[in-house]
């Protein structure tokens, strides 16, 4: 995970969509034509991705900004 998240303990979590247990995945976010690998808490099962409010609020948003500001 980077170093720069906080670490997520996602024993016990379960996907709404399907209630399969979730797994940290390596997920490619794109955005604006730019790509970055992120860990994310994901279902095995139907793929549903889970972003949480700390990174689309806080790091996600602080990339936003900087590349809509190029």
């Amino acid at each position: 995970m980077d170093p720069t998240l906080p670490d997520m303990d996602i024993e016990g979590w379960f996907c709404q969509k399907c209630n399969s247990p979730l797994t940290m995945v390596k997920v490619n976010v794109t955005y604006m034509g730019a790509s970055f690998a992120v860990d994310l808490p994901s279902c095995a099962n139907c793929h549903t991705t889970m972003i949480p409010d700390f990174l689309a609020f806080g790091k996600m948003l602080e990339v936003e900004k900087l590349l809509e500001d190029k």
